[in-house]
């Protein structure tokens, strides 16, 4: 991809603790375009969160980034001093959080909230800020923003909040935009306005998209391409109407099999046995292995590397050698 607003290569965040230091993200690598939505998805602990949590610099100790780079519009972001990445973040870099009642100061109108963001990162006066504060409010679909721009966070429903919150967002215009769980808690009807305005911005803004989220029904609804991550690596990456429809990475397979279809022609849906590993017990070798079908020695012995299939990257051992039994398997 040529000039990525986002490039993060060989990415690992540790946290040090009394027993040792856990490994949340292990060594992954993927690129974001103007304009393109990349979905980021897996079970609870994948480590989608935590990546974007780095990526906008909100990693505290006793987390830290222990190796890779984060470039954004090229220039390196991840060794700025706290001064300096406030100065990207809010500004160049938008974060919707997954909870607006705790993203949301109830102490103080939206309004307030609003006008305190724009003008800490433009030169607009007071009265220009509440004007552009009033057209972000329209613009996400809050009616009568003349007046809700007053009211506090709690005289809003949880659809409104989030608007409110991806308002705060893009306020300044940032060139990317990373939504961690912008539609959890929300019902059907609110879902699908939250994602039909976050295309909409993208396309309209030209702005990159990080859309972390555990639902492949959104992902397969919003995202260009998709990540798909497992105990804090990358196991799948490509454009996602090939890896939702011919997954490769058996945790994929698992993912996209445990989706039910309209047609309803599938008398059983896949299920993946047992659960993400914790931090201080991931396995040695693939760490899927143990939940794995098509697993043998080998993927309990070597991390896999990302191959080259389908036009996009794998990383499973299934791809590159031919499969021996498990080891204590006759």
């Amino acid at each position: 991809m040529e000039n990525p607003v986002l490039s993060v290569r060989d990415l690992r965040v540790e946290f040090v603790t009394r027993r040792g230091t856990l490994k949340a993200i292990d060594g992954i690598s993927f690129d974001i375009g103007r304009g393109e939505v990349l979905g980021v998805v897996g079970e609870s602990g994948a480590g989608k969160s935590v990546t974007g949590s780095a990526v906008i610099g909100l990693i505290d100790p006793p987390g830290r980034i222990a190796g890779g780079e984060i470039l954004f519009a090229g220039k390196r972001i991840d060794h700025l001093p706290p001064d300096e990445m406030r100065k990207v973040r809010g500004k160049r870099i938008g974060m919707i959080f997954q909870d607006p009642l705790t993203s949301l100061n109830p102490l103080y109108t939206v309004g307030e909230q609003l006008i305190e963001t724009i003008r800490t990162h433009t030169s607009l006066s007071a009265s220009s800020a509440r004007k552009r504060a009033i057209d972000l409010l329209a613009e996400v679909g809050i009616p009568a923003p003349d007046r809700r721009i007053d009211s506090y966070p709690h005289e809003f429903s949880g659809g409104m909040r989030q608007r409110v919150v991806i308002a705060l967002a893009i306020c300044v215009e940032p060139e990317l935009i990373i939504a961690d769980e912008p539609t959890t808690a929300l019902d059907v009807s609110v879902q699908a306005q939250i994602i039909s305005l976050l295309k909409r911005l993208g396309h309209q803004h030209g702005a990159a998209i990080m859309l972390v989220t555990h639902d492949m029904g959104i992902i397969a609804e919003t995202a260009d391409r998709v990540a798909v991550m497992y105990a804090g690596r990358i196991a799948e990456i490509g454009p996602v109407h090939e890896v939702v429809r011919r997954p490769l990475h058996p945790y994929a397979q698992g993912l996209m099999g445990a989706i039910p279809t309209l047609q309803g022609d599938t008398q059983r849906l896949t299920q993946i046995p047992g659960s993400m590993p914790r931090l201080s017990a991931i396995p040695p070798g693939c760490s899927f292995n143990p939940r794995c079908p098509s697993a043998f020695a080998r993927c309990q012995r070597e991390k896999p590397k990302p191959i080259a299939r389908e036009k996009h990257p794998v990383a499973c051992h299934l791809y590159d050698s031919p499969p021996m039994p498990l080891e204590g398997v006759a």
